[in-house]
Formats: C-alpha cells, structure tokens, sequence
C-alpha cells in the first residue's frame, strides 16, 4: 500500500508500526527518498508541509500555528485525497505583510501571549529551530479558523493523548466574545475514543442526522466498532482499504460483520474517500438506514 495514501487515512501522520501494518519497510524507504513523506522524528512520519511551514515562518518572522502547529504536535488532521497542507503562520496583529510576501502561505493576524508560543530548540531534518503555538494554543486557534469538521479532528486527537477538555475550555473563555461561542462549541463536541480523523468525520455526518445518536469506539460482545446508536442497533465502520492489508485482517472482519449482522446489528460501512469526497451522499444513506431501522416494530434495543 501506497504510503502517503495510509498516512492521509490516518489524519497525516503515524508511527512506523502503525504504517508496517499496511506498507513495507522498503515502500517507507523510498517514500522518504523522494520526499512524498517526511520522518519527524524516531519512527514517526508524517504528510510533507512542516518543513515548509519552518521556512515561511522564519521568513516571515512569524509563529507556525494552526494545521501546521498541529502536525508538529502530532494531531490528525482531515485531509481529502490529494491534499497538500499549506504552511500557516501568525504575525503580530498589526503586523504589515506585502501581499506579494503571502504568496503560498495562510497568514494570520493574531496577537499571541508568551504562554501560547513555544521556542523549539531543534526541528525535522536538521532546521535551525522556530517558533510554534502551544498544543492548547494551536487547538483553540484551529476551533477559530476552520470549518468545523476539520476543528473536531484537531479536538478529538488533543483530547485522545490526554489534553484535558477543561483546559480547553478555560482557555476558550478568555477568547474574544466573537469566536468564544463557536470554540467552547466544538471543544464540548470532541471525543477522544474517536481512533482517527476519518472516524471523525464520519461521527460528524453521522451527528446532524435526526433520530441517530452515535458513540465511538462501542464494544458488542467481543467485538469493538467504529460507531453504533445502540437503541436503533446501527453500527457505522469506517472502512479503508489500507485497514485489510492482509487475509489475516480481512478474515476478521468478514467474521465479525456476520456475528453482528446474525445478532439483529444493521452494519453500514463508509469508505474513506466517501466520507471526504461526498459527505451528503453518505448522510443521507445514514438517514435511510434510520428510516428502515425504525420501521421496523421492536427497532429499540432493549438494554
């Protein structure tokens, strides 16, 4: 398996073991070689745009912050097929910068408080060293700027290595009153159960359509699935292709689907470029599958 192609499944970045599962050492090897991903760090890797979010930010004079902060911080991202992460960086906010000097960079006008800016000694591959937003800062800063799928990814993988959602959201309410609503928002959406970026996203859909309630990571029997509303019975997978590297694995999974679907579990998968490329199709299948679940007399679990 292609290896960028896991690590963008992945939310961006992953550890050796995580993509030896799904690529060879070999296949890793020349990935580096030709700079199609990039080692940040003792058997760690990751999509290419910290580096260049490095060099811009000390071009700039700037902070690396937002996604770019998150990928040093090694927070999964959502990123789309084929998607490249452009280098962000913040400036003080009366700063003025040539918009010919923008030029492949997403700018941010922020003042940062000397808590929320970390001085890094030694960066991948050797750079002199930077600046960075903190992990708490580059969070909130993330839940300001993006779309608010792609916040929750940054949210959930803070909170799944254990920042704390209090933290979070005393540090929300000494944002401004115009994003502190939107931040403490999606902070109170997040969940670190969630595994990946990609089951993320798929909770995200999966939350705006009625009469589905969603928990992540649900054990059924001997069994742990991605999603299920245990009233209406409904598991929801996040299916990849890089997840059955081998018969072993695709073996496993046939079986459990059967035992699940035998005990009266309505099983709907989603693969991942579904969930990125078309996420009302994938909707609206979820919104059909709670139609039939409920029409269905006794359709509500009894435990």
């Amino acid at each position: 398996m292609d290896p960028l192609y896991v690590l963008r499944q992945l939310g961006g970045i992953a550890s050796s073991g995580e993509l030896r599962k799904h690529c060879t050492k070999r296949s890793l090897a020349k990935a580096v070689s030709r700079e199609r991903i990039v080692a940040v760090g003792k058997g760690r890797y990751a999509v290419p745009g910290l580096e260049a979010a490095w060099r811009e930010a000390h071009r700039l004079s700037g902070v690396v912050s937002g996604r770019s902060a998150a990928q040093f911080w090694g927070l999964n991202l959502r990123l789309v097929p084929g998607e490249e992460v452009t280098p962000v960086v913040t400036v003080a906010r009366n700063r003025r910068v040539e918009p010919g000097r923008r030029v492949g960079v997403d700018l941010k006008w922020r003042d940062l408080s000397q808590g929320s800016v970390v001085d890094v000694a030694s960066v991948t591959r050797g750079a002199a060293g930077g600046r960075v937003t903190s992990l708490v800062q580059t969070v909130l800063d993330c839940c300001r700027d993006l779309p608010e799928v792609d916040a929750l990814c940054v949210v959930d993988a803070a909170l799944r290595r254990g920042v704390l959602r209090d933290d979070l959201l005393a540090r929300a309410d000494e944002l401004p009153r115009s994003c502190r609503s939107r931040v403490r928002g999606v902070i109170e959406l997040g969940d670190g159960r969630a595994a990946t970026a990609f089951e993320t996203c798929l909770r995200h859909i999966a939350r705006s359509v009625p009469g589905l309630t969603v928990t992540p990571q649900v054990v059924i029997g001997q069994h742990r699935v991605d999603l299920a509303d245990t009233d209406l019975r409904i598991v929801i997978e996040a299916e990849s292709y890089a997840f059955h590297g081998s018969k072993e694995m695709f073996r496993a999974d046939t079986r459990r689907y059967t035992w699940l679907v035998v005990d009266n579990w309505m099983v709907v998968r989603f693969v991942w470029e579904d969930v990125m490329l078309k996420p009302d199709w994938v909707r609206d299948e979820l919104i059909r599958a709670v139609a039939v679940r409920e029409s269905r007399p006794g359709h509500r679990s009894a435990g």
